[in-house]
């Protein structure tokens, strides 16, 4: 069993097609479409969306991923129907719905609890904000006026010898890193000890992945730190060259 998805939007046919494209990545994973109206409308239904949660609570959570604002009132609403019990597992993600969709469904796939599930989808937006920024915050905006400085980061601790592997492979899959190879990377990687970055971005991270738009022929290149970082480059160099099951 997994966290479930319910994706909640005015209109029936984005809400079934977002849900085709998260479960292209995510099989194992309920995703439930709650778009449109009862009667086939543009609109969000309280109905439907309960359930959708019905429907994919398993009993290890449900995360809700809206798409306007009257949507994300209906969804508070429908988790106010719920009992104490289940309202506990039940979360609302602050992300795009899409981009989010995506994300949770990746992180639901590799057994991630429904908090996690829902911080995956919300990182998602992280990666259309400005360095530096916090999604949904704009760079100096009046009430970051006299706000105190950030503590300076601390140095990083520079990993023993032993705890370091890198690669670098050529993409030989038709369609390079696209969204499906992407999901597999960040599926197989999810849960070793190690850090892992690919050309400059998380390795663990599907919508990081996307971003990078590697095409055929490009070079993906992996830097891992970790006990595990050996066996991460190995299992992403067997995928690179494999062309992630494409070929």
């Amino acid at each position: 069993m997994s966290v479930g998805l319910v994706v909640v939007s005015h209109s029936a046919k984005l809400a079934e097609g977002v849900c085709e494209l998260a479960a292209q990545m995510a099989a194992d994973v309920s995703i439930a479409a709650a778009g449109g109206t009862d009667d086939g409308g543009i609109g969000t239904s309280l109905e439907k969306i309960m359930a959708g949660i019905a429907a994919t609570d398993s009993g290890e959570g449900t995360v809700l991923l809206t798409d306007l604002g009257s949507a994300v009132m209906t969804a508070e609403s429908a988790l106010e129907f719920l009992e104490p019990e289940q309202q506990q597992r039940v979360r609302m993600a602050d992300a795009p719905l899409v981009e989010g969709t995506v994300a949770a469904a990746v992180a639901a796939q590799t057994g991630r609890s429904v908090a996690d599930v829902a911080a995956a989808a919300e990182s998602a937006g992280a990666s259309y904000a400005p360095d530096g920024e916090t999604p949904g915050k704009a760079s100096g905006a009046a009430g970051d006026a006299g706000a105190p400085a950030p503590a300076p980061a601390e140095p990083e601790q520079e990993p023993a010898a032993g705890d370091t592997a890198s690669g670098a492979w050529t993409l030989v899959n038709p369609m390079g890193l696209h969204a499906r190879p992407a999901a597999v990377v960040a599926q197989l990687l999810a849960d070793l000890d190690a850090e892992i970055t690919i050309n400059g971005v998380d390795g663990k991270s599907v919508m990081m992945l996307m971003t990078l738009g590697l095409r055929p022929g490009a070079t993906l290149s992996a830097t891992a730190t970790g006990p595990d970082a050996a066996r991460a480059v190995e299992l992403l160099a067997e995928q690179v060259r494999n062309g992630f099951g494409e070929i």
